[in-house]
């Protein structure tokens, strides 16, 4: 199989402090993660300044708070974002970010970012849709929350602005945090595979690495998880997060995963090849055979090693006439 990219989703788990990101794209490398992705946006472009807080927010994070009154504490501005990335660059890391807004997504082109990432939330954003199918980058679009007619309808977009249907890239994904085992619904991996003949992956919100190890047994081609300093540490995402030494837990299990599953097809292998002689069978002389006698069910036998005729010529051989004196366990020629 190709090699799954492994995305280390930082998000806003640097709580708007550029030596925390820094420290997270750090830990990103230490667990051999192929990208680092974050959030870019303007809270003032992004939610009203009434605007609640998900569920799951509300209980991890102050409840007196209103959701933009949280995100403006975690918004990077144009500096941040720039340092950061260039950090990445210095750590041969790739930087990836989800823009939320249009003048985020400028931003993020003027650093000539090599992909885009489309949260779930924006699925349904049009004119973000739009500007971003227009840069004709890879494109990599997460479908939580999402029923199939929102999926299509999405990608439609994406194609008519211009975007390659081989650069889209699209991510089964369950927006709860974190995502009950019972909701993670893998088999949507090869549902979306099938139905939009696009490649796909997992962005995984459940805890600890199974769910994400088992969608790389399925075919994901993608794995985005979040990464976190500390599990503890306040934010609404960390609680969902690995820590460092379980982000490297999680890459370790799937590239054992990717040469388990190997190539498509039925092969033997070297190894294998050394021990067929071995394991395998030939024809043998049951008991003493004489010259004139018929072989038969009674005076043939299928033993160890395969030195001689395969016993799928059995049948070839049964009613024959031996032209030579066999003694017992004798290869049968």
């Amino acid at each position: 199989m190709t090699k799954v990219i492994i995305i280390a989703e930082a998000g806003v788990n640097h709580n708007g402090n550029v030596n925390i990101a820094k420290q997270l794209v750090d830990s990103a490398v230490f667990a051999g993660a192929d990208i680092i992705k974050f959030q870019t946006f303007k809270t003032k472009n992004l939610v009203t300044k009434n605007s609640p807080k998900a569920p799951y927010q509300k209980k991890i994070t102050n409840t007196n708070e209103t959701q933009y009154e949280m995100l403006k504490k975690l918004q990077l501005n144009i500096k941040q974002t720039k340092i950061i990335k260039d950090y990445c660059k210095r750590k041969k890391i790739e930087f990836l970010s989800s823009p939320f807004d249009l003048e985020s997504l400028k931003l993020l082109t003027n650093l000539k970012v090599k992909k885009i990432k489309i949260a779930s939330g924006e699925i349904t954003n049009y004119p973000l849709l739009r500007d971003i199918a227009k840069l004709k980058k890879e494109t990599i679009l997460s479908t939580g929350m999402s029923k199939t007619q929102e999926i299509t309808q999405a990608i439609k977009v994406l194609q008519n602005y211009g975007l390659s249907r081989k650069n889209i890239i699209l991510l089964h994904c369950t927006s709860a945090y974190p995502t009950p085992l019972k909701h993670a619904n893998l088999t949507s991996i090869n549902y979306l595979k099938n139905k939009f003949k696009l490649k796909v992956g997992y962005s995984d919100h459940t805890e600890g690495i199974t769910a994400s190890v088992a969608a790389v047994a399925l075919g994901s081609e993608v794995i985005e998880k979040h990464i976190t300093l500390n599990k503890k540490a306040k934010g609404p995402d960390h609680s969902s997060s690995l820590d460092p030494k379980g982000f490297r837990e999680l890459v370790r299990e799937i590239r054992k995963v990717e040469k388990l599953l190997g190539k498509y097809g039925k092969f033997v292998t070297k190894n294998e090849k050394q021990n067929i002689k071995i394991v395998r069978k030939s024809i043998y002389a049951k008991k003493n055979i004489n010259i004139g006698e018929k072989f038969s069910e009674d005076n043939l036998i299928s033993k160890r090693p395969a030195k001689g005729l395969s016993p799928m010529s059995w049948n070839n051989i049964i009613g024959r006439i031996s032209k030579k004196n066999y003694h017992k366990d004798d290869l049968i020629k």
